[in-house]
């Protein structure tokens, strides 16, 4: 019996925090962008208000490894090994978009680098860079 790769979409469904979030993915010509609607409850600052660093950094790590997974054919989650975000703005009560790149893929790691942005790819919020392990 052979083993299918993993479709981002049910990768998306498969995770909890994700459907809670309201997180979606789609697939345009350079990869795949994950759309995060805004909701009053992704909020973590009410008085600017901006969003909640946890939310940021869980749709960075989720387009990262939705990435992953659909342009190496994953069977298997890969395993995050470690991931640095950078905080550029804030994150206001927007829509929010991420995109992830693989840089460099080794034969049992990946090097992933992923942007958050709003309104304007190029003005992004926030930036991560992280090593995933592939799953044999």
């Amino acid at each position: 019996m052979s083993e299918t790769a993993m479709v981002p979409t049910a990768l998306l469904e498969s995770i909890p925090y994700c459907r809670l979030m309201g997180m979606k993915v789609v697939a345009d010509g350079e990869g795949l962008i994950l759309e995060l609607p805004f909701t009053q409850q992704l909020i973590g600052n009410p008085v600017l208000p901006a969003l909640h660093g946890g939310v940021i950094g869980s749709l960075l790590e989720t387009a990262a490894l939705a990435q992953v997974v659909h342009e190496l054919a994953c069977v298997r989650l890969p395993k995050p090994v470690d991931m640095v975000i950078d905080y550029l703005r804030s994150g206001r009560a927007l829509t929010s978009f991420a995109r992830a790149l693989i840089v460099k893929r080794g034969r049992r790691t990946v090097n992933v680098h992923a942007q958050m942005w709003q309104e304007d790819e190029t003005r992004p919020i926030a930036a991560l860079r992280g090593h995933v392990l592939l799953q044999r």
